[in-house]
């Protein structure tokens, strides 16, 4: 065979061998490297996955918190009772003296009836509502103004507590410091959860003190996250400061419907005075016109009447100006 031949298909079979391997080897870096970024790919997938389902997990528990805890506080608010009623309206009286109170006020209000001469049935009607009521309605009143102490200083305890953990100081200390600074009455049961903490039992346990004392919604918010900090973790003082502005927008909206109401509430406190005015001008005027009220059957039927269809319409004014939100 021709040498010359030969040394052609030589040249074309080494070309071929070539063509056939060195991409191969050339190319063998960015197989591995699209095999590696494959294996990274999936990697990265299975983390996301992963944290998705941790965070799943994480959701499902704090929402399962946040029911339970809801729940038993809410169970608390119901029927609650005498003791926990004055508890809660800052007194230190012992529900035995408050009973006692409204039995010597109740005969004093049944010796009054007597003495002006008012038949014996409706002195010991007057006397035993007083000895009920009255107790019962300053009690109510207490309760309410400590519930607004409390709340007009919150937000601000809040703030502190966030800016104390942002600072890097515990929660613990965080609180002591506003138990040491604000005013009271916050002063007073923040310092009540402090010794809650060292008498051994938790913060979870310790700051649920504060609902007991003040059973109201934004207390309520500030014992869950406290809780659900506790057991799940986070960030406490972006949660605390979420927390703060919800409880400055409430005070916001509860001052705006203050003001939007405060025309209702005028008009109540006018015509529930009205028939006392005209009462107290006719007697001056004329002494006797009014006497066949309170000296006849009929008259006192008709002062029932008419105290019980004020106390109504007072109460129906009432519940159209209050709101809950």
């Amino acid at each position: 065979m021709n040498p010359l031949l030969l040394a052609l298909l030589a040249a074309v079979a080494v070309g071929a061998a070539g063509l056939a391997f060195i991409p191969s080897l050339l190319g063998g870096g960015r197989a591995e490297k699209r095999i590696k970024a494959l294996q990274g790919d999936l990697q990265a997938n299975r983390r996301d996955a992963n944290a998705q389902r941790n965070r799943d997990t994480r959701r499902k528990e704090i929402q399962q918190t946040l029911r339970t805890q809801t729940a038993a506080l809410e169970r608390k608010k119901k029927r609650v009772p005498l003791q926990d009623q004055l508890y809660q309206a800052g007194m230190k009286l012992k529900p035995a003296a408050f009973i006692r109170n409204s039995i010597i006020l109740g005969i004093l209000v049944f010796a009054a009836s007597f003495l002006l001469q008012l038949e014996l049935l409706y002195s010991v009607i007057f006397g035993a509502a007083a000895g009920y009521l009255l107790p019962r309605m300053y009690l109510g009143r207490r309760r309410k103004k400590y519930q607004n102490g409390f709340l007009e200083e919150l937000p601000n305890a809040v703030e502190a507590i966030v800016r104390g953990v942002k600072s890097g100081l515990p929660l613990n200390d965080s609180m002591r410091l506003v138990a040491r600074e604000a005013k009271e009455p916050i002063k007073s049961d923040f310092q009540r959860v402090l010794d809650q903490q060292s008498l051994g039992k938790s913060m979870q346990e310790a700051v649920i003190t504060l609902y007991d004392r003040v059973p109201l919604p934004e207390v309520n918010f500030f014992v869950v996250v406290i809780t659900v900090q506790s057991q799940a973790g986070g960030n406490l003082s972006e949660a605390l400061g979420n927390l703060a502005r919800v409880l400055r927008n409430r005070k916001k909206m509860k001052g705006k419907i203050k003001a939007m109401s405060s025309e209702a509430k005028a008009s109540a406190g006018i015509i529930g005075s009205l028939p006392f005015i005209v009462a107290i001008l006719v007697s001056l005027t004329t002494p006797t016109y009014l006497l066949p009220l309170v000296q006849t059957d009929i008259g006192m039927i008709c002062l029932g009447a008419a105290a019980i269809l004020m106390f109504i319409g007072g109460f129906i004014m009432n519940r159209m100006i209050q709101f809950d939100f």
